[in-house]
């Protein structure tokens, strides 16, 4: 077993602050598609095909990515980690067909909450089971409250987003249960990924594993529409709408690569700054229509900065701790 090099926390957390920053985007890109051609299954199987095809590229190109592929069969075959950990990748499918079926019905504001939530929460639950590569971590006041206040501050984030119509609001709770459960599930896909990396000793191919696991169920779930219902329009000609695959392979390769030597929870948060961020710079950069930037959205995105801070500061042992 080759293991995958741990990575000092002030060099792991600038990296998945940067790898957060994509995350809007895909979401943007996804929900676009989505709508371009009236089919949320079809904009994901898109999303995942093309970042399964650079990453096949990536892994035959280089010499770490073929050693990786070599490791994939002995490590399931001698159970060096459970055999379902290679389905991590049916995990992120359901993440980007949640953003393309809802983001264009729930508005970029209700998604990041919503999936934020989830994976603030179950980022907590995940390090305290030991499910990473990094083992058990407790459950400390520090953390709660960090993970409290990083919900709070991005709902004041995007608050001015809200519509605020009780009757609108309602009949979005449904809907909205989609983003919070594959928010909630991505941190058992850090985990399992994270878990992966150090057996196959490079993050490349457990984006890889992931991307095939993704594709397929999607394609079967795309098939099984089209089937039932036909297909939906054509795919539109502007190359920018296949870009969102690509930086999947981003942030999942980095996400494996920083749970071993952050813990899941970190990591997350780390995700999350960058995501407040990266919506920040997009709405000043690429407004959608009707988007405006008021003061909470700043306020908030630096109050998000500050409890990831505090969540992930090294403090006393012992300090608030449960």
């Amino acid at each position: 077993m080759t293991h995958a090099p741990r990575l000092p926390r002030l060099a792991g957390l600038p990296l998945a602050v940067a790898a957060g920053l994509l995350i809007p985007v895909q979401g943007r890109i996804n929900g676009a598609l989505g709508a371009a051609l009236a089919d949320g299954i079809a904009a994901a199987v898109v999303s995942f095909t093309t970042g399964l095809v650079l990453i096949i590229a990536i892994s035959l190109a280089l010499p770490k990515g073929r050693a990786g592929l070599a490791r994939v069969l002995p490590a399931v075959r001698n159970r060096e980690f459970p055999p379902y950990y290679v389905l991590a990748g049916c995990i992120g499918a359901f993440f980007v067909f949640t953003q393309s079926f809802t983001v264009g019905l729930l508005g970029v504001a209700l998604f990041t909450v919503a999936a934020v939530t989830g994976q603030t929460l179950s980022g907590l639950l995940v390090d305290r089971m030991g499910i990473g590569p990094a083992g058990k971590r407790p459950i400390t006041g520090i953390r709660v409250l960090g993970s409290i206040l990083t919900i709070a501050a991005v709902a004041w984030a995007v608050s001015p987003r809200f519509s605020g119509a009780e009757s609108e609001t309602a009949q979005l709770l449904v809907p909205v249960l989609l983003p919070v459960l594959a928010g909630f599930l991505m941190s058992f896909q850090q985990a399992m990924n994270g878990t992966a990396t150090v057996h196959y000793g490079t993050p490349i191919t457990a984006t890889l594993v992931n991307f095939v696991s993704g594709t397929v169920l999607l394609w079967v779930a795309w098939l099984v529409k089209l089937a039932v219902a036909g297909a939906g329009n054509p795919l539109p000609g502007e190359w920018w709408y296949y870009l969102s695959g690509p930086m999947g392979c981003v942030f999942i390769g980095v996400g494996a690569l920083l749970v071993r030597s952050l813990g899941v929870l970190v990591t997350g948060l780390g995700m999350i700054s960058g995501q407040l961020l990266g919506s920040l710079g997009l709405d000043l950069a690429f407004p959608a229509p009707g988007t405006v930037v008021a003061l909470p959205t700043v306020l908030g995105t630096v109050l998000t900065l500050a409890a990831i801070i505090l969540a992930t500061l090294p403090w006393p042992r012992g300090a608030l701790k449960r």
